[in-house]
């Protein structure tokens, strides 16, 4: 394992050391297209950044990762025009009301306001240009007053027509409306009782205050989760990059294989229009065969297509996991003609993709042309991460979140990981702008965080692994991932947490019955949601916890087989019933 580790980074050395050949790199350090740079706005925010806003006198607004004790957002200027910002002032919620905050999911400027949501708030606030930091008062603009059992696929992204309408999604809160959710070989709910009003996109008035979803239209079916969300003013329509559907292989090893379900189902990339009908839960679709097939919920295999033929396909689909963050039409005139009313697409990057490589941690961009998509997706900026493989979803350096297009038409992309942002110019010949200068970046695509990996070269799976440490890169390694870290925001470490080395009655109903709610460790919260694994035998419980609570640094004592059934004895006495456990406590 060492030794295939050793490679890829060997690889990865040279790989970088090609590009750098090819073109110097500026001082934000990424690679972009040939007469490109990149240079630092600002190096780092404490509280981490997720989306971005850029006023029309340059002035930066970025949302927060969550809310700090200063508030939930920070206002940046660059007095100097230097490229650098040199005021930053925070603002907005602060940590006393973390619990009502959560995590932001949006920040667009719109008729001279700011707004901004978390994952059931949508806020606003009137900008003054002459004024840094908004001086009126947070106004509620859309409070989703939904029971969440969970924070699955519940963010609140935003968009903005030129006829005063406002755009949210009610993200479904399932993978595929399953009942339990997440249940191997469980068959989806049919019809989905989700659809009513969850899985679509609703329509409000963009300047009526404190409205719930009752006082909006049903303007689209049929979409699962969407962060990333922009209006083209050039063909006037709605277009998101959706998240496709997690754990085909955890849910139906039989049907898929581990590469199947790293690469499946596709991100995603639709025009939304009136009524539209994508087809979740029913439908997903498929990037390599370029077709959307029958879920395996509801009878399909990765082949039959079914009932799907009657629902809307995408114009494009990326590969999966890569979380589509943001989107932004490229509305400025500084760079070269062909990004004129493009689509940049900013992805997060993936969590669930072992035993192979993770993979996005990019800016991509789609060209148009009169409203239409034109050609292949392109690399567009690069080198985030720092590192490639990216084996652990940690390991990245950096993981790119939200896109701005500035008043000069400079495009601004900002980090969820130590909240940095960057500011992306032009300075080449805008005339003589083509091929050979997309050529840097069109090797981007064979490094491994973006290439279509190689089912046997690329499987990271250690050999001849025997027992819990089996178990755990094959059912646990795909959230918490191979080094026991986890992923930040979505699944939480299993070191140094007294959820793991405590209580161990606790640990094993967890596994049994799944995990919801807001998961403080060491200071961070997770929102995801931990699945239930009773399909593993009382042996497979009692091997995997006791390699879990024996590895990544912890000592904890084993998990015997007799304490899961005692576990499972007394859930059967008290009705049998599968309830997750509510993570609400801070350990």
């Amino acid at each position: 394992m060492l030794n295939r580790f050793k490679l890829y980074m060997l690889v990865g050395l040279c790989s970088a050391l090609i590009t750098s050949c090819d073109r110097s790199v500026a001082d934000g350090g990424l690679q972009l297209p040939v007469g490109f740079e990149s240079s630092v706005v600002v190096d780092s925010i404490s509280e981490t950044a997720r989306h971005l806003a850029v006023n029309t006198n340059g002035d930066i607004y970025v949302n927060f990762k969550s809310a700090g004790p200063e508030g939930s957002l920070a206002a940046l200027r660059d007095k100097d025009n230097d490229g650098r910002a040199d005021r930053m002032r925070k603002f907005g919620i602060s940590s006393e009301d973390q619990k009502k905050w959560g995590y932001s999911t949006a920040a667009r400027i719109y008729n001279g306001y700011l707004y901004f949501s978390t994952e059931l708030v949508v806020y606003r606030y009137k900008l003054n240009p002459d004024t840094l930091v908004p001086e009126g008062k947070m106004e509620t603009v859309l409070t989703d007053d939904h029971p969440h059992g969970s924070h699955e696929h519940i963010g609140k992204p935003l968009a903005f027509d030129d006829k005063g309408y406002m755009y949210v999604p009610f993200g479904a809160p399932s993978s595929a409306c399953q009942e339990p959710k997440r249940t191997p070989g469980a068959p989806g709910l049919d019809p989905c009782p989700q659809l009513e009003d969850h899985g679509g996109i609703w329509r409000f008035d963009a300047n009526k205050l404190n409205q719930t979803q009752k006082d909006g239209f049903k303007y689209a079916t049929g979409i699962r989760s969407v962060v990333a969300m922009d209006w083209n003013s050039v063909d006037g329509e709605l277009y998101v990059v959706m998240h496709g559907r997690d754990d085909l292989l955890r849910l139906w090893p039989d049907k898929y294989s581990p590469w199947e379900s790293a690469l499946l189902p596709s991100e995603e990339f639709m025009r939304v229009t009136e009524g539209s009908d994508f087809g979740w839960p029913y439908c997903y679709y498929d990037q390599i065969r370029e077709e959307k097939v029958l879920a395996p919920e509801y009878g399909g295999d990765g082949e039959v297509i079914g009932r799907c033929a009657d629902f809307e396909n995408p114009f494009m689909g990326f590969p999966g996991h890569w979380a589509p963050n943001d989107l932004v039409f490229y509305t400025g005139d500084q760079f070269p003609n062909r990004y004129k009313n493009g689509a940049f697409v900013a992805f997060h990057g993936s969590t669930n993709r072992a035993p192979y490589p993770q993979s996005g941690y990019f800016v991509g961009f789609v060209p148009f042309e009169d409203g239409e998509a034109k050609g292949e997706w392109e690399v567009f900026a690069d080198g985030f991460a720092e590192v490639d493989p990216i084996v652990n979803t940690k390991d990245a350096h950096h993981r790119p979140m939200g896109i701005a297009v500035g008043p000069d038409g400079s495009l601004y992309i900002s980090d969820s990981v130590k909240g940095k942002i960057w500011k992306i110019t032009y300075n080449g010949d805008t005339e003589n702008f083509g091929k050979e200068e997309l050529l840097v970046m069109e090797k981007r695509k064979q490094m491994s965080h973006i290439r279509t990996p190689d089912k046997e070269k690329d499987n990271l799976m250690p050999k001849n692994l025997v027992g819990g440490a089996q178990l755990y890169q094959k059912y646990c390694s795909a959230c918490h991932q191979m080094n026991g870290r986890g992923a930040s925001g979505r699944f939480p470490p299993l070191t140094n947490t007294d959820w793991v080395a405590g209580d161990k009655e606790r640990l094993i109903k967890i596994v049994l019955n799944g995990m919801e709610g807001s998961l403080v460790i060491d200071g961070e919260v997770y929102n995801g949601v931990m699945p239930q694994h009773s399909f593993l035998s009382d042996r497979e419980i009692a091997e995997v916890l006791t390699y879990i609570r024996s590895s990544f640094g912890n000592e904890a004592s084993e998990v015997k087989m007799s304490e899961v059934q005692k576990v499972k004895l007394t859930q059967q006495e008290s009705g049998g019933k599968i309830v997750p456990i509510k993570a609400e406590a801070e350990m």
